[in-house]
């Protein structure tokens, strides 16, 4: 059981889904990850803490004069029990669903895209649906990261758990960088805004 904050500030959480561990850095499925890594650089927010089955961060951001907590968290749950450590740090920081925004991967953008969304359903996203189901909620943000439909005779986990290729990676760097760049955008000025400034163009 968690006691929660005291907190006199707006919090956001920022939370980057993907897995844990050597093996499955910089696959397609951790885009959550390294999204939330470049979000780290921009913001100037370490992540180095371990709370909530993750690790995570803490910092500020300057919203039209008035300064705000923001929380860069990486579950450590797995993929598909990321909701387990996102409920734990809303309900630790008393984060409303509008103050929480969650970065994934997506099969159905081409890579170099980036989708974002003020809200909706999980779609077949094994960690979204954890997130939406321990949250009870779908009227947060997210921005997706698109990785590309796999090659129609390989498994689906094989793909999603697979590196980016050579051609790929240059694009990937630049679409991690516009999914940073989006959420920072939806803080500071709305989901609407941000989806003008960056869907459906490739980065």
């Amino acid at each position: 059981m968690f006691f929660r904050k005291k907190l006199t500030q707006e919090v956001w959480i920022i939370a980057g889904l993907g897995n844990p561990g050597p093996e499955y850095e910089d696959t397609r499925h951790n885009c959550g990850y390294l999204a939330i890594d470049r979000l780290s650089g921009k913001l100037g927010i370490q992540i180095n803490k371990r709370k909530f089955k993750a690790e995570y961060g803490e910092g500020k951001i300057d919203i039209n004069g008035k300064e705000s907590k923001v929380v860069l968290l990486k579950p450590f749950t797995y993929m598909n029990n990321s909701g387990e450590s996102v409920e734990q740090a809303v309900n630790w920081y008393k984060t409303d669903a509008a103050h929480l925004i969650v970065v994934y991967d997506d099969i159905d953008l081409a890579p170099g895209f980036i989708r974002v969304r003020p809200k909706g359903s999980a779609g077949s996203h094994n960690g979204m649906k954890s997130v939406i189901k321990h949250i009870a909620e779908e009227n947060f943000p997210r921005v997706r990261v698109g990785i590309g439909k796999k090659p129609e005779k390989m498994d689906l986990a094989d793909y999603v758990l697979g590196h980016f290729g050579k051609d790929d990676k240059a694009v990937m760097n630049k679409a991690f960088d516009a999914a940073a760049d989006a959420v920072v955008c939806i803080i500071k000025n709305g989901a609407e805004k941000a989806m003008s400034e960056y869907n459906g163009k490739k980065f």
